[in-house]
């Protein structure tokens, strides 16, 4: 448990942490510039860079969360937190996420990680002597950990931090079916089937028959209700696994965590509206690399603090520190990681 987060006592409860940043805040304004990554199968994804072009500074990655996007408030306050400090990031987008549907049939997932080992490999080409973090939330922090595991001592990363995970998919998927949090679960099933509906017009558009059919032949997307139903119906034939089941324990990223070897944050509250307690995972299942830092409060993606005149942002402040001190560390104890 780390002491130096107090929740802001005019947002009680996780609800109101969590709709802050998307309700409330006013999104940074930033100077970006884009850049197109052009994927081995013909897709693509938008890479949006802030900060300093000079290859010494270090280098975060941003992983934004499902249905958000490099705009999301959290990828911008942390965006302009590290430019303070004099370090680049660059904020992807998921696949049709960035104002522009994707080119192919299938798109992204809690269990992306082929498409964050490409952005890694491609930043790696254009920066070999920058040190290299990358900073995933929510179902980014999922694939971020996911890749982690799946690549052990070969992660090409210097350091990493995931926030507010979803590290069992079946149990989100059930979390969010319950009470209050079913008003994101409608949200969330607005915004993904908008997603496919976005993609099934433009492939109209251009006459790509063959993409057409292949999102076609899924069915209906009307009475898409959970989780479940969107994942059985869509993700999983999409991305080839047999059912949502299938999908949610291939893609679960709890269950990759021993096999981390990249020195790594976990941040996570206990109150999470997306995250049953008992999908937290256990001291036993963490690799020597991995600080996992447990708040009582929080929500999904929220640690506001301060006033309401002066609203605080704890992520921003700690997630550039923990950075720092990884930078400051010899080789050697930085790959050989700690836990707390």
């Amino acid at each position: 448990m780390n002491p130096t987060f107090k929740p802001a006592w005019w947002l009680p409860g996780p609800h109101l942490q969590t709709l802050w940043h998307s309700l409330c805040r006013k999104p940074p304004q930033l100077q970006r510039r884009r850049e197109r990554l052009w994927l081995e199968d013909g897709d693509f994804l938008d890479l949006d860079w802030h900060g300093p072009h000079s290859a010494e500074a270090p280098l975060v990655l941003v992983l934004h969360g499902l249905t958000g996007s490099s705009s999301s408030h959290y990828a911008l306050g942390l965006q302009q937190a590290l430019a303070t400090r004099g370090w680049a990031s660059v904020a992807l987008n998921w696949r049709g996420c960035s104002g522009e549907p994707n080119l192919l049939a299938r798109g992204y997932h809690s269990g992306a990680s082929d498409d964050l080992a490409e952005t890694v490999r491609h930043l790696r080409a254009q920066r070999p002597l920058t040190p290299l973090y990358v900073v995933g939330y929510s179902l980014g922090g999922n694939v971020l950990l996911k890749y982690l595991g799946e690549s052990g001592d070969d992660s090409q990363v210097q350091g990493a931090v995931a926030v507010s995970v979803p590290f069992r998919l079946d149990q989100c998927a059930d979390r969010l079916g319950l009470g209050f949090s079913r008003i994101y679960q409608a949200h969330f099933m607005k915004q993904m089937v908008a997603y496919v509906k976005t993609k099934q017009r433009l492939f109209a558009h251009k006459g790509m028959a063959d993409r057409l059919s292949t999102l076609d032949q899924l069915g209906t997307l009307d009475g898409m209700r959970t989780f479940w139903d969107f994942d059985g119906r869509i993700t999983a034939p999409l991305h080839g696994f047999g059912d949502a089941q299938d999908y949610y324990t291939h893609s679960s990223s709890r269950y990759f965590l021993g096999r981390i070897a990249t020195p790594t944050l976990i941040i996570q509250a206990a109150d999470d509206p997306f995250v049953f307690r008992h999908s937290l995972p256990e001291p036993a299942e963490l690799s020597p690399s991995i600080e996992f830092e447990l708040h009582t409060h929080g929500g999904h993606v929220g640690f506001i603090d301060g006033s309401l005149r002066k609203p605080g942002y704890y992520l921003e402040r700690r997630i550039p520190l923990w950075l720092a001190e990884q930078t400051a560390k010899p080789l050697w104890v930085s790959r050989a990681g700690n836990r707390s």
